[in-house]
């Protein structure tokens, strides 16, 4: 990786232009070295050596400008350093806790399977990532004050410069997708591939509008499609949804949402959790979020959750709940069967975090509000709460607590009972987050009221 502050990031032109040239020049050494020493090409050599010097002369630069920078380097505040990479930030964004990160080491973090804030090691709620553009005005100006330029944040990444056989190459495999089965076959295992180790691949379907409907062509034709075809189509399109300047044109392709529903429901179980993964990674824009909520796939992402499969539980919760943030969605969900499929889980103990998050983002829906009541959920939030460690937990189960009787008289009863019992709401009165803290305290003073009542009656 290039050192902090040095002009060859991945959005410098003339760096991808140095990974070209190594390319070609590969290609030339290989020629050059099978042909007969009678029949070395005099082009291909002069070639070579062109290339050699160019890339000497780049080294000799980036040796100087390395040097250059490094005391400034050196100077870097700490603020402006990325608490994972420890280099400027050229990218920051913030996460569900509100801690700033630079987007590629977050996103790599992520993406290994973590779903903690690296620096808290509180659960994420959720996964996305929120760009910080104040952090980033103020070390841009910082830069411009100290004589460093920063790439792009929008090309830079670990994208590597795109030759024209890779584009010929791109181009072909699209064609391949409407020949016949073993060549769909081998195209769609090679996108998947391509497009999951080289970022470049995913922009290039940003680039024509016709790419991804043809890479979906097998599966929009077919209603019972090849599983190992389809679970590598929507493998690459979960790959292609990756990439932030793709979210919009993908979501709003209209054969995309439909197959991704479909995919949901069928195929193999790495399909169907992939087929989530992409609708949840797709719903990081609210306009997407509406399509797909229209759509009618929430209610097969809680189907998919309520099946309970490991693989796909997960990325199904993470859908879900990213949709909800939409208020017209909450009532979608709620209509869909959530409420239940999020209590038997939390019950059984099951992805707690990620459920009583989306549990509490559904309790400000009245008719949540009364399915939880008549499903015994007060009682199984006071153990949760009385037995997690987890201050966000905490709050998640308060929260909904406040809302359940505030709403429904009946169940004073029983919070009276675990208060006097084990003392949980007022524990968390005092020790838990600061919402926490003004739930619990509005329980315990409406506890206290309606004790004053009785005894006054």
């Amino acid at each position: 990786m290039a050192k902090t502050g040095t002009v060859d990031g991945g959005g410098d032109p003339v760096a991808a232009k140095v990974v070209e040239l190594k390319r070609e020049l590969q290609r030339l050494v290989k020629a050059i070295a099978i042909d007969d020493c009678d029949d070395v090409n005099l082009e291909s050599l002069d070639r070579a050596h062109q290339i050699l010097s160019f890339l000497k002369e780049f080294k000799i630069k980036r040796s100087l400008s390395l040097k250059l920078h490094e005391s400034v380097v050196a100077a870097v505040p700490e603020e402006f350093r990325c608490p994972l990479s420890k280099e400027l930030m050229r990218d920051p964004v913030i996460v569900a806790t509100g801690q700033t990160y630079d987007r590629p080491f977050i996103q790599k973090w992520l993406k290994a399977g973590n779903r903690t804030c690296p620096l808290t090691q509180q659960v994420l709620s959720h996964t996305i990532l929120t760009p910080n553009h104040l952090i980033r005005e103020v070390i841009l100006q910082w830069c411009k004050k100290n004589g460093i330029q920063l790439p792009d944040p929008v090309q830079y990444s670990e994208d590597e410069g795109l030759t024209e056989a890779d584009r010929d190459r791109f181009t072909s495999l699209l064609k391949k997708m409407s020949s016949t089965m073993s060549d769909q076959k081998e195209a769609a295992r090679e996108l998947r591939q391509l497009t999951k180790r080289i970022p470049s691949f995913r922009a290039l379907f940003g680039e024509s509008p016709d790419a991804i409907p043809q890479l979906l062509l097998p599966l929009s034709k077919s209603k019972s499609p090849d599983t190992a075809l389809q679970e590598d189509i929507i493998t690459t399109l979960l790959n292609i949804s990756i990439h932030d300047n793709n979210k919009k044109l993908v979501a709003e392709i209209p054969v995309v949402i439909p197959v991704l529903t479909d995919s949901l429901q069928s195929g193999t179980i790495q399909t169907r959790s992939n087929a989530a993964a992409a609708l949840f990674t797709l719903s990081a824009l609210d306009s997407n979020k509406a399509l797909i909520g229209k759509s009618g796939a929430l209610k097969h992402l809680i189907e998919l959750l309520d099946e309970g499969h490991t693989l796909a539980m997960k990325d199904a919760a993470s859908a879900i709940f990213n949709l909800c943030i939409l208020h017209e969605n909450k009532a979608r969900a709620v209509r869909d069967g959530a409420v239940r499929v999020l209590l038997k889980k939390i019950k059984g103990r099951t992805l707690v975090d990620e459920l009583l998050a989306i549990l509490a983002m559904l309790s400000n829906n009245q008719k949540a509000v009364e399915e939880m009541g008549e499903m015994e959920a007060v009682s199984c939030l006071l153990s949760i709460a009385r037995e997690t460690s987890c201050a966000r937990n905490k709050e998640n189960c308060i929260a909904v607590l406040y809302t359940i009787c505030f709403s429904d008289r009946t169940k004073w009863r029983e919070m009276r009972e675990e208060e006097s019992k084990h003392g949980t709401i007022s524990h968390i009165a005092q020790n838990g987050t600061s919402r926490a803290k003004r739930k619990a305290s509005g329980i315990l003073e409406r506890l206290n009221r309606a004790i004053n009542i009785t005894h006054t009656a």
